[in-house]
């Protein structure tokens, strides 16, 4: 009984850590303040398929999930939702937010981050400026050599496609297929 209580508990902590600790926009901001972090920013609705398939395989995905926890402050922002929100010194809203459409105007937060694509995945610096944004759904195997690259500042190093192909080849996954 001992030992199916304890692989029980250590499967449920495994699994528990496995999963993106998201916080608000608000929440990351502040904890920047205090402890500087890149922030990645997980632009998402309700309504979208690929971006459910994205929170479920690429972002609950261990490799992800941990790196994530550990380098970022990860950020789950509604591209259509009704928040109001104060960052940057400015308050963000979304007017044309009507709580009986299922597809709502995009947020003004979500155009002030030039997103047209949902899902979307912003990355910023540790003081807040747009490092670069990948457009579409990313498998976790996609998504996995952007978050150290651009987490351990190598992304300063990169000038050319050629330099980039060349990381993409060196780069070595963690995630067991």
């Amino acid at each position: 009984m001992k030992k199916t209580v304890l692989l029980l508990s250590i499967l449920i902590t495994f699994f528990a850590s496995s999963q993106v600790r998201w916080m608000t926009l608000e929440e990351a901001v502040n904890a920047q303040k205090t402890v500087p972090k890149k922030i990645l920013i997980n632009f998402y609705t309700d309504w979208c398929a690929p971006c459910k398939i994205m929170e479920k395989n690429t972002y609950n995905q261990p490799v992800i999930a941990n790196y994530l926890n550990e380098n970022y402050y990860p950020v789950k922002f509604d591209a259509e939702g009704k928040e109001h929100i104060e960052v940057f010194g400015r308050t963000f809203t979304n007017t044309e937010f009507d709580s009986g459409n299922k597809k709502n105007a995009m947020h003004d937060f979500t155009k002030y981050m030039n997103v047209n694509a949902i899902p979307s995945t912003v990355f910023l610096d540790e003081t807040g400026n747009p490092i670069t944004i990948l457009q579409g759904a990313l498998t976790a195997k996609e998504l996995e050599p952007y978050i150290p690259f651009i987490a351990n500042n190598e992304y300063k190093k990169i000038n050319t496609r050629a330099q980039w192909e060349n990381y993409q080849k060196k780069f070595k996954s963690s995630i067991k297929d």
